[in-house]
């Protein structure tokens, strides 16, 4: 019996292998977005990976292993950020390479960036998952652990306050 555990094991192991570096780009993204560092967003996905792997046992349904692994990587985010303390403006452009004298685009990027990281975790990523990685509402939902209608909400919701943010930088 406890080879078979063994072999199943192994199989989600290397299914979530492949997965994670099929869509390793995608993940970076993510996190990138959450952390706004190189380094630290690599470190993110290698931990995400890492707990993964760890726990592939765990995994009841393939089928759904994209979605599982986005939830750990988001997981991993919040857990990052929760960690981080906010940086100053002056931080944040100096991490972003972009400078005072910069071009309008940098701006607005950096305005962007700014009402993203002021909207809560879960909304944050419902408008990064949605409008960043192009997934559907149903894919959200279900990474998220959401209702369907839920995740439309608070998306709508979520635009509503970006829009007011950006309206009131401007």
């Amino acid at each position: 019996m406890s080879f078979f555990f063994e072999k199943k094991d192994k199989t989600n192991r290397r299914f979530i292998e492949e997965i994670i570096l099929e869509n390793y780009n995608q993940y970076y993204r993510l996190a990138y977005s959450y952390v706004h560092n190189e380094s630290d967003a690599g470190d993110i996905v290698q931990n995400g990976a890492y707990q993964a792997l760890r726990n592939a046992h765990t995994l009841k349904e393939p089928e759904y292993a994209k979605t599982w692994l986005y939830r750990i990587i988001l997981n991993e985010c919040f857990r990052y950020v929760k960690q981080q303390k906010p940086l100053s403006y002056e931080a944040l452009l100096e991490q972003t390479g972009f400078e005072s004298g910069s071009s309008e685009d940098s701006y607005v990027n950096i305005d962007l960036q700014r009402a993203l990281d002021a909207l809560p975790d879960k909304d944050k990523a419902i408008v990064i998952l949605k409008y960043f990685e192009e997934r559907t509402f149903e894919e959200i939902a279900q990474i998220l652990d959401e209702n369907v209608n839920t995740v439309k909400t608070r998306l709508y919701r979520s635009m509503d306050k970006l829009k007011k943010y950006l309206a009131d930088t401007h």
